[in-house]
């Protein structure tokens, strides 16, 4: 059973006439400033600051919004504009591991960061456990109505967290790990652990119709299965694919489940002689990448490492390529949509979903150099075609993926949740 409650605003009363006595409770939150360093292991309480009055009195709801890793990436990015748009309507509170950029974008918008230094990606059980204790502390000093948490790790150990301490948690699965194009080691692994926390679970998140359908494989209720597709915001950086084509760009994080080495090898079999490759992003396989294009495609591919400024980035390319062995609901893939990029990318169910099954995209029929080699070569030699799927990619994403859309359907996923909970433990303290 869970042992006692960590409401913020919203908090819970307890039988006693005052706050849970098992630990400490101040209902308060740290300035945003400089991020708070959670350390569980001499089991004193967080020195967080108060919070400013005029937040104090609000009548929002608190939101933590919890991931893995701070650092770039597709789950990040979506996290850093829930985080500014919904900023308004909630509370927002970021708990995250690493210390990547991610916290520093939190911090600009005014919002208050709590660093959890033992939560990473690592597989160790005491790590894990560690990550856990750290994480129990950090959540009842920030005494939230609702946790948020993205990414695997951190969605595991949120929703075990929230049930020791009675916070309802949302998951957004930005891919699960179970799905039939994963090895087979991680599937199983993934698939007993989402089976075992989706009863933790008060409401899930899926990016894409595909995860959905994976979700309905869970102990969860049907109704506590939303479907948000990732939005992002708009900006005045638009690409010209009907140019010669001179750059094709790779948005992704350099490690499984992408492929840069496909597309490595498919750019040096390609006849693209004035073009370069562009690949953006940082990760643990940059320098096997860097070794591969530089022996398969010497002095025409550009690493850049992770950096800010994508949609610029996006503008002065022809063509966008994304592959990988499976995916979510790739937020490198609107990017290049919004920017009126043709896409070429792996046949993925997300991914077919953001490119309507091939009508504004180039979808592989198979995932091998060979064939993206060839559809390089011929998107690149049609200038027409190029230019009609741009605009076929922009205008569906103007239609589906904007980040308003994302924000309302977030809103009304906390709003559902808060409503499931005891009229008493929503009553202001």
């Amino acid at each position: 059973m869970p042992d006692c409650t960590a409401g913020g605003r919203y908090n819970r009363r307890f039988g006693n006439g005052g706050h849970c006595s098992c630990h400490p409770h101040s209902g308060s939150l740290p300035e945003a400033g400089p991020v708070r360093h959670c350390q569980p292991s001499s089991a004193p309480a967080i020195a967080l600051s108060p919070l400013p009055s005029n937040t104090q009195t609000t009548n929002r709801p608190r939101v933590a919004c919890l991931i893995t890793n701070s650092e770039i990436g597709g789950a990040q990015s979506h996290v850093a504009d829930l985080l500014q748009s919904a900023n308004g309507q909630a509370d927002m509170v970021l708990l995250a591991g690493g210390d990547g950029p991610l916290l520093d974008i939190a911090q600009r918008a005014g919002i208050p960061v709590i660093r959890l230094q033992q939560l990473d990606n690592t597989l160790s059980p005491a790590r894990a456990l560690t990550a856990l204790r750290e994480l129990l502390l950090a959540l009842r000093q920030a005494a939230p109505d609702l946790i948020h948490a993205h990414s695997a790790k951190a969605g595991a150990l949120g929703r075990i967290a929230g049930f020791l301490l009675g916070i309802p948690v949302i998951y957004t699965v930005h891919g699960f790990a179970f799905k039939p194009e994963a090895p087979a080691r991680q599937r199983v692994a993934a698939r007993i652990a989402e089976w075992l926390l989706a009863p933790l679970t008060a409401r899930m998140i899926c990016v894409a119709e595909a995860e959905k359908h994976l979700a309905r494989t869970l102990p969860i209720r049907a109704r506590h299965i939303a479907v948000i597709p990732n939005g992002i915001a708009d900006t005045n950086a638009r690409a010209r694919p009907e140019a010669p084509v001179q750059r094709i760009v790779m948005v992704a994080r350099l490690a499984a489940p992408k492929r840069p080495d496909l597309v490595i090898r498919a750019f040096a079999q390609a006849s693209l002689p004035a073009c370069e490759l562009v690949i953006t992003g940082d990760g643990p396989r940059r320098s096997a990448m860097q070794q591969l294009a530089d022996q398969v495609a010497p002095g025409r591919v550009r690493f850049t490492g992770g950096i800010g400024d994508v949609p610029n980035l996006l503008l002065t390319a022809q063509i966008f390529v994304l592959t990988s062995d499976h995916e979510g609901f790739p937020l490198s893939v609107l990017e290049a949509m919004r920017a009126g990029l043709p896409v070429i990318a792996s046949d993925l169910p997300g991914i077919r979903e953001q490119l309507d099954n091939g009508r504004c995209g180039v979808l592989l029929e198979r995932n091998d150099e060979a064939t993206l080699a060839e559809a390089l070569s011929r998107l690149a030699s049609d200038a027409s075609w190029r230019t009609a799927l741009g605009n076929a990619a922009r205008n569906r994403w103007e239609q589906h993926y904007g980040l308003d859309r994302m924000t309302r359907a977030t809103w009304a996923v906390y709003q559902d949740a808060l409503d499931d909970k005891p009229r008493a433990a929503r009553m202001q303290t």
